[in-house]
């Protein structure tokens, strides 16, 4: 009996390893199958980098506005296009609107030209925008620390005593 018992196990076994070793073969077999997607090829493009124009406000001197940018190529699809663009209304325009520097504290005032200097090093450049690296910036000195003013004085008579105001 024990006998009988032990071949049926060995062929449940052997019906399991075999059905193991089907199964590793047919997977195998789908995956060679399959064809490898071949690399997308990668288009080079003849077309050159965009440059841009500085920022046009709609209106005013800041705000809103657009930009013109193009680039250069024999086959390239688009050779222009127009962009938004915004110039913040409290940057230092006469630097360029699109140039934004980081300023020192004012300097001491000559008194040959009564102006105070201080310069300033670049923060950030808009969209590649062509900013100096430094720039400086002058003002007048504004009112100049004048003496104080001496008490006036108090009114009296004859024999000097002070005279009330009515």
């Amino acid at each position: 009996m024990q006998a009988q018992q032990y071949q049926q196990q060995r062929r449940k076994f052997a019906a399991a390893f075999l059905a193991f070793i089907f199964i590793l073969a047919a997977v195998g077999t789908a995956e060679a199958g399959k064809k490898e997607k071949p690399e997308k090829k990668v288009k080079k493009s003849d077309c050159g980098e965009w440059q841009w124009s500085v920022c046009v406000p709609t209106s005013g001197d800041c705000g809103l506005g657009t930009r013109e940018g193009t680039r250069t190529g024999a086959e390239c699809k688009q050779t222009m296009k127009t962009q938004r663009c915004k110039i913040p209304c409290n940057w230092k325009k006469q630097f360029g609107a699109e140039c934004k520097y980081q300023f020192q504290a004012w300097g001491e005032c000559d008194l040959n030209t009564a102006l105070k200097t201080r310069t300033g090093s670049l923060k950030r450049a808009l969209h590649n925008a062509e900013c100096q690296k430094t720039v400086t910036i002058s003002k007048p000195c504004g009112k100049l620390t004048k003496p104080k003013p001496q008490e006036k004085e108090k009114c009296r008579d004859r024999s000097g005593e002070s005279l009330k105001r009515w």
